[in-house]
Formats: C-alpha cells, sequence, structure tokens
C-alpha cells in the first residue's frame, strides 16, 4: 500500500499529476498506473478526478496523513542511523577488576571519551566470575583480565603483557645478601628490569619472611604459590586479603613480603619502604586480554574501541622496544 507513497505524495503537493510526473522524472501515463494500482488495493479512489486542482478524497487524506508520519518515522531512523555511523551516540560497557578498574581502564575511557564524548560508557567492577557470567549474559562488551577465558565463546584482543613481582620490606635482613638483585622503582617503571641484564632473584631466599598474600582461588595467589612450590618452600601466609593494591599498602608497611604485579607498581607512587624483586618462570608472566563473545553483534562503537586497544598495544611495544616478548600463551 505504502510502497510508491512518495508518487500519490507528489501528486498531492502539486495537486497535479502532469507537474509531479516532471518532479519524478516519469511519464504520465506511468504515474497514473501506479497511483492508479494503489486505488485498487485499498478499494477506494484516493483523488477526486472531477476538480481542478485535484483534490483529495476522504481515503486520500487518511492515506497522506499515514503517509506522512511513515516519512517522519524513516528520516527519524535515517538520523538515528547516521548518529551511530558516526558516534554522535552509542553505549559501551566495560568490566575488569579492582586493578584493572582503577589504573587500566580510566585512562582508555578518557581516551575514548576524547574521540567519541556522546558515547555513554558504563564501567563494572568485579572478579573474573561475576565479569565472565555478565559477559556471557550480554551486560558487558568487554571485559579486561589476565584470566584465560574459554576460547569457544570468547574472542579476545591482547592488551599488554604483565609479570608479577616479589615486593619485600626493606628493612628485612635478606636484602643485603640480595642486593645485586634488588630493582629500583625507575626499572620497574621503565620496564627495564624485563632486560636478561636483570636477573631473576632466588626466591629460596625469601621462605623465612612472613607473606601477604591474596585469598585463595585468585590467580596472583595461585601463581604465589606455585613459585614458592617450585623454589622448594611453602610461604608463611600471616595475612589474607581481596585486592593486590590492599596487599602493597599492607607490604609497604613493613608487615611482610607480597607477590605484585608491576603494572600496580607503574601506577602508584614508590614506596620507599619496600624493595623489588624480578621472579624466574612462566607463573610470573601472564597476559592481559579484552574479552568479548564471540558471536556477538559487534557495534560500531566495540569496533573503535578494539582500534584504541590495538592503538595501545602497538605504543606499549614500541615503548618496550628492546626488551624480550613474552609468548602468547
Amino acid at each position: 500500500m505504502f510502497t510508491w507513497k512518495k508518487y500519490v505524495y507528489e501528486v498531492y503537493r502539486e495537486r497535479s499529476f502532469t507537474k509531479a510526473a516532471q518532479n519524478l522524472y516519469i511519464s504520465q501515463p506511468s504515474l497514473s498506473a501506479r497511483i492508479r494500482k494503489i486505488e485498487e488495493s485499498i478499494g477506494v479512489p484516493l483523488f477526486d478526478r472531477s476538480t481542478s486542482p485535484l483534490q483529495l478524497t476522504e481515503a486520500g487524506k487518511v492515506y497522506i496523513e499515514a503517509a506522512e508520519e511513515i516519512f517522519k518515522i524513516e528520516q527519524r531512523v535515517e538520523n538515528d542511523m547516521n548518529h551511530l555511523n558516526n558516534l554522535e551516540t552509542g553505549h559501551l560497557s566495560l568490566g575488569g577488576s579492582n586493578l584493572f578498574s582503577a589504573y587500566i581502564l580510566p585512562p582508555l575511557i578518557t581516551k575514548f571519551k576524547q574521540r567519541f564524548p556522546h558515547v555513554n560508557i558504563r564501567l563494572t567492577e568485579g572478579n573474573t566470575a561475576q565479569l565472565e557470567e555478565l559477559l556471557g549474559n550480554n551486560s558487558l562488551d568487554f571485559v579486561i583480565d589476565n584470566y584465560h577465558y574459554d576460547h569457544l565463546l570468547y574472542d579476545r584482543e591482547l592488551y599488554c603483557s604483565e609479570n608479577i613481582l616479589l615486593a619485600v620490606p626493606k628493612n628485612a635482613n635478606i636484602n643485603r645478601e640480595l642486593s645485586r638483585y634488588q630493582l629500583s622503582y625507575d626499572d620497574v617503571k621503565n620496564q627495564t628490569y624485563l632486560r636478561p641484564e636483570h636477573p631473576a632473584v632466588p626466591l629460596k631466599a625469601f621462605s623465612d619472611l612472613p607473606f601477604i598474600m591474596l585469598s585463595p582461588g585468585n590467580d596472583t595467589r595461585s601463581r604465589g604459590e606455585r613459585l614458592c612450590q617450585k623454589a622448594g618452600f611453602s610461604p608463611n601466609i600471616i595475612l589474607e586479603l581481596e585486592q593486590q593494591s590492599t596487599a602493597y599498602m599492607a607490604a609497604s608497611t613493613q608487615l611482610g613480603t607480597t607477590f605484585i604485579s608491576d603494572i600496580l607498581v607503574r601506577q602508584l607512587p614508590s614506596f620507599e619502604t619496600l624493595v623489588y624483586y624480578k621472579l624466574e618462570g612462566d607463573a610470573a608472566r601472564r597476559q592481559v586480554y579484552f574479552y568479548y563473545k564471540t558471536h556477538k553483534f559487534k557495534t560500531r562503537v566495540m569496533e573503535e574501541f578494539i582500534t584504541l586497544i590495538h592503538e595501545q598495544n602497538d605504543r606499549s611495544s614500541h615503548v618496550a622496544g628492546s626488551l624480550p616478548p613474552v609468548s602468547d600463551r
């Protein structure tokens, strides 16, 4: 009924088949035939052809009112699509743990908002189990995590490599014996400690120290225990906490030794009460990914965010320079 509505509307606007046909670049007989087919499909004429200029019938008035509503809807949809394509509107939902939500995502969100200020961004903080559930039910577009999600369900974009360090209270006597292994804050900040000239410390040397660890089930806790086990001892855990940042702050009071991400160390000011050591083994290295559902439709907003991730990854690789690569396990 409304397939050829523009023809009906042009006749209504011009009050003439001849003028309407000229505006539409078709012949008058062709235009008349199309209008007649519409009238036959609805069973009543749209125009009173006995008047000059043409007048609408009652059915014609109803038709034109409906056509104008359709034109408005079409224009609104076209405008909305243009806004989406130009990212003048849209939504992006991100999720991450406390560490990533506090130190990694805010700068990325700032850069994205600078490019696309009208996109609405929502950030959700949680643990891996909570975030994976939200990603799975489409409540989140991306989750940043150092945990490996099911590759059959989720695609991923590498963001950066992460290394686990040992942060030891400066007043621990063992530090005097291990001075050649110690890392400065600048070594960690600039990631120069990853170069071969900085050796990994023998972790066994710290077996008598008290340890501050994250709660069981946390990946950093599991990796710390594996590193200790490989070194031949079980850590003396005096305190269990939920967040790396809290464990780091506790260690800075010289309460105990802790395993800490180099990402966190680089984001916070140096603690004069701590010294840092490089660790050896696969358990001390992991990679940080942005995960998203494999079969989820990627909006233009999501595609642009993936582009930003790649840019940041390239920039990190350039800054690292000659540092040895970490394999994608």
